[in-house]
């Protein structure tokens, strides 16, 4: 099946925005989700769908609500275990139903995983925002550059490898992760790449989303989409470890959504959505950026890279180098 491309005027582009709650801490079940939800997005022709931050398997909670800083615990031991089992490990081929998704129905998509890589020895977590291609093909996995407050007990820093754009028919597409989009200098890297579409993804929280949307618009004259779960009491299956010390403490919503999407004005597109499922649609123009642009355009007539430049190290960090020996008698 074929999505709808574009309109007559070449100019427009069709995104959604999955405001939905994973299968906690259950990857394969919650990538079900995510493949459902593509296909809903591509009925209603669209071109690029995003969803959440760590939506795969899921944002640990159970740390803010379970005495998660506690040294040597058994507790987080444990709980800590189930989440790296149930992380995505990309070479393994855990995306492998998203991107046959992608390619089926010609459609690109922004995924926040946890992810358990390979190559940094396959027991660390790290926060990943992985871009699929209309092709179906991984083109990007960034990995969380500084993870927030108790998000560091369980995800390791990431690195610059995955600071990339994407061209997206007329616009370029780009996107960090939740608090990382505090951050101006790896803003200022996606800018200087030509985004004009940035993808904010979030575990869901309208005090995260309100405001920042808006700003980041305003300050790169680029359309701006904050995409953030949802995660409720509910959504906590029962097989989970230590499930009654989790809901001993946990409130009834945990993240309450806050999906939106602003326009290079500033001004809305789509309002904040908060404390429901939806996949919200908008059509975006191409134009108004352009006309936006006209006044202000941060890495281009409105930078002074005599006077300030950014260096980006785009180098995936690794313990190891391995150096073969190239010896004839070996």
């Amino acid at each position: 099946m074929n999505n709808p491309m574009l309109t007559d005027n070449g100019e427009t582009l069709t995104v959604g925005l999955a405001q939905i709650a994973p299968v906690w801490l259950d990857r394969e079940r919650t990538l079900g989700k995510v493949v459902a939800v593509i296909d809903q997005a591509a009925a209603q022709g669209c071109r690029l769908v995003a969803f959440g931050e760590a939506f795969v398997p899921g944002y640990p909670f159970w740390i803010e609500h379970t005495d998660g800083a506690r040294f040597n615990a058994p507790l987080q031991k444990a709980i800590y275990a189930h989440y790296m089992q149930q992380a995505v490990q990309i070479e393994a081929g855990h995306l492998a139903a998203v991107c046959a998704a992608a390619a089926r129905h010609r459609i690109a998509i922004y995924l926040g995983c946890i992810e358990r890589p390979a190559d940094r020895g396959g027991h660390s977590l790290y926060c990943a925002l992985v871009y699929i291609d209309v092709e179906g093909r991984i083109a990007s996995v960034h990995r969380k550059l500084m993870p927030t407050y108790e998000e560091r007990l369980t995800w390791a820093p990431g690195d610059g490898h995955g600071l990339r754009v994407h061209r997206l028919d007329t616009f370029t597409v780009g996107g960090l992760n939740c608090w990382e989009n505090w951050m101006p200098l790896p803003r200022a890297a996606l800018y200087a790449q030509g985004e004009d579409l940035h993808v904010a993804v979030w575990p869901g929280g309208l005090h995260n989303t309100g405001q920042i949307t808006r700003f980041i618009a305003q300050e790169a004259r680029s359309y701006v989409m904050s995409v953030s779960g949802l995660m409720r009491r509910d959504d906590i299956p029962l097989e989970i470890p230590h499930r009654d010390v989790i809901l001993a403490n946990c409130p009834s919503v945990l993240a309450n959504g806050g999906s939106c999407l602003a326009g290079p004005d500033g001004a809305w597109v789509i309002e904040p959505l908060t404390e429901r499922e939806e996949l919200l649609v908008a059509m975006i123009d191409h134009r108004r950026v352009r006309e936006e642009r006209h006044n202000f355009d941060p890495a281009g007539h409105y930078a002074r890279p005599d006077v300030t430049r950014l260096v980006l190290d785009r180098r995936r960090q690794s313990t190891l180098e391995i150096v073969e020996s190239c010896s004839e008698n070996e």
